[in-house]
């Protein structure tokens, strides 16, 4: 990696981690100087201005959770087992999160609201992103006769995404996993009511 993008990459992970935990307006480009050890100069050459780089951070920390959560749904040979794998990634990111702070999304979701436009239309996308994946898998599994065929794709996808990032947030403010595991523990059951019986079960 070349000198320019070695410093950009270092820019744009060292400030993912402080817009993450302490929060995208809260956060200075003194503090993320401090962080990287880099002038303001050096972080101006590289990004247009702190919205830039709020843009960029955000895009990074999605990148990475889509590719871990997406390799291990591709590795699952059916929807109940790419469903656990889903719930394993969100529970396992409780105490081993990929980025400091808990869900990059969830967290520019809550701030954007208080008028950051742009980086509410970037979470946006992140969401729009995870909700079309997780209507793929639901699709797939209608599809290969894994689960009734009169389930609506776009109404669980919903359903699952706001019951995990719900149960995330529970969990974060009360400093346990008891709501996350406690909605994870509801949403089985709804596979197990969205899912085709076999005969004999």
């Amino acid at each position: 990696m070349r000198n320019s993008e070695s410093t950009k990459s270092i820019i744009i992970k060292e400030s993912a981690n402080l817009f993450n935990t302490q929060g995208y307006k809260a956060t200075s480009i003194s503090d993320i100087t401090k962080a990287t050890g880099f002038t303001k100069g050096a972080i101006y050459r590289h990004f247009e201005n702190k919205a830039d780089l709020e843009q960029e951070a955000l895009r990074s920390m999605a990148k990475l959770m889509f590719t871990e959560l997406g390799s291990s749904i591709r590795a699952a040979k059916t929807f109940q087992l790419k469903t656990e794998a889903m719930f394993t990634f969100f529970e396992t990111y409780m105490h081993t999160p990929l980025y400091e702070g808990g869900c990059p999304l969830l967290n520019a979701a809550v701030e954007a609201d208080d008028g950051n436009t742009v980086l509410r239309q970037q979470a946006f996308n992140i969401l729009a992103q995870l909700k079309a994946s997780v209507i793929k898998m639901i699709d797939n599994g209608i599809k290969n006769k894994q689960i009734k065929g009169d389930i609506s794709a776009a109404m669980y996808a919903t359903i699952f995404i706001a019951t995990l990032e719900g149960g995330i947030m529970m969990s974060k403010l009360e400093r346990n996993k008891t709501s996350l595991l406690q909605t994870i523990e509801h949403l089985r059951s709804l596979v197990k009511e969205m899912s085709v019986l076999k005969v004999g079960e």
